[in-house]
């Protein structure tokens, strides 16, 4: 039986990232960067207000707001016209309103001493204005305008490449883009990005018993869960998923249906048909293209399944339990990790935190248990709780209802048989999109 550890690290080996894209920003969220993107111009590309209020030389206002001094006959307000001036009172500087900047003008303004412009966000600061008094800290006056607060030079004022400086790099290689990323893309004139496409997987359902969801099942036949709930998975770790459906079990049209996914695909899911004579019939019917190895992993649920290199280009293939339960703890333990990769990911591994038990846990001895469970955290000490799913390791692992509840798998160790109430364990959270 060959260990959880030796199993994950041939699959891993097999991983390989799909070539760069250009795709259009709109289309690159969740991807990573494949170049940097170095800016060719400054961002803003031009001085503008960044608030609403008046365009003004800070030094017109600098007494606005300062106390009036008490001997008022021999003060000399240095050109600042003020109004409501009494000794010990906050002193207001009143400007005379010469024009009105919006956002998106190209129309140029020019400021004299002692003279206010009212600007709105974003618009063009006016020639020789270096702040802006926010509307807040004055009366809002049209003609003129009575302003109760000071500010200093370059208060409320973007400058040209305060953000980004030609040459700058704006997203680097090996950024996850996301929202910021996208908007600081749109900013700098980047309409398109070289990414790191999603890998390409198909998913394949085998068995004679399986009807799709719009039939209605007769005697002794189910539903095809396994291809939902594995396209699903794969979505849900990046990849970009083609779920085929149910393939017929006679070796050539098996054959004929694996190997138009391999040409199409960087990874293929086979799910069913695993154990005895059923897997065997597959590796066979799938021999001219390689090698499927069907191997016991020192795992539960899950234990039997197969993997292989198959076609030209040696695509990573899976063979899954038919187990709807079985096969998603397979294919979060095996097959996400190799997309997670494929994508660029530096941690492709779920994230793992010690967790305290609620109660008793069972597990296989001999086997690493992935068994369900619910992570709370207790609000008093901070610490991670967590509670089992099922009573039983080998007699539920069918229980898709289960897994639904889940929020993390419960990762107990070969040599572990039971847990009691009160001991630490190792815990994937299951973190859930939405």
């Amino acid at each position: 039986m060959r260990s959880v550890e030796d199993h994950l690290a041939l699959v891993t080996a097999a991983a390989v990232a799909p070539r760069p894209v250009r795709v259009a920003i709109s289309e690159a969220q969740g991807l990573m960067c494949a170049e940097e993107v170095v800016t060719e111009h400054p961002m803003p590309g031009f001085d503008q207000a960044a608030i609403d209020g008046y365009a003004v030389r800070a030094v017109d206002v600098a007494l606005a707001g300062v106390l009036a001094p008490e001997d008022l006959e021999d003060f000399d307000p240095g050109g600042a016209e003020l109004v409501d001036l009494e000794a010990g009172e906050p002193m207001i500087v009143s400007l005379p309103v010469v024009g009105e900047v919006a956002p998106g003008s190209r129309t140029p303004t020019r400021l004299q001493p002692r003279q206010a412009v009212r600007v709105e966000t974003g618009a063009p600061m006016p020639t020789l204005a270096d702040a802006v008094v926010p509307l807040r800290w004055t009366d809002g006056g049209d003609q003129r305008v009575k302003i109760g607060h000071g500010v200093e030079s370059g208060s409320y004022v973007r400058r040209v490449g305060d953000d980004v400086q030609p040459g700058d790099v704006a997203v680097r290689a090996g950024s996850i883009i996301g929202p910021a990323q996208v908007g600081l893309l749109a900013a700098v004139g980047q309409s398109r990005v070289l990414v790191h496409p999603r890998p390409r997987l198909s998913v394949i359902s085998v068995g004679s018993e399986l009807v799709d969801i719009d039939r209605t099942p007769g005697q002794g036949q189910i539903y095809d869960v396994n291809s939902y709930a594995l396209a699903a998975a794969a979505r849900d770790a990046g990849a970009d998923v083609n779920r085929v459906g149910i393939a017929e079990r006679d070796a050539s049209r098996m054959r004929e249906v694996v190997e138009a996914q391999l040409i199409r695909s960087e990874i293929v899911v086979i799910c069913g048909a695993v154990g005895g004579s059923a897997s065997k019939a597959i590796a066979d019917a799938l021999a001219d293209l390689g090698e499927l190895e069907i191997v016991r992993v020192a795992m539960h649920p899950g234990s039997v399944q197969g993997f292989g290199r198959l076609g030209r280009d040696e695509v990573p293939t899976f063979l899954l339990p038919s187990n709807p339960v079985s096969a998603l703890v397979t294919f979060e333990v095996m097959v996400r990790p190799l997309i997670r990769i494929a994508l660029g990911k530096r941690q492709p591994m779920r994230r793992v935190i010690r967790a305290r038990t609620i109660g008793p846990i069972a597990s296989v001895r001999g086997r690493k248990g992935y068994l369900r469970g619910q992570l709370m955290r207790d609000e008093r000490t901070g610490e991670y709780l967590v509670q089992v799913l099922g009573a039983s390791p080998t007699g539920s692992s069918h229980l898709l209802a289960e897994l639904a509840e889940a929020n993390c798998l419960i990762m107990v160790e070969p040599d572990v048989e039971e847990l009691g109430t009160g001991d630490e364990v190792e815990v994937a959270f299951l973190a859930q999109r939405g």
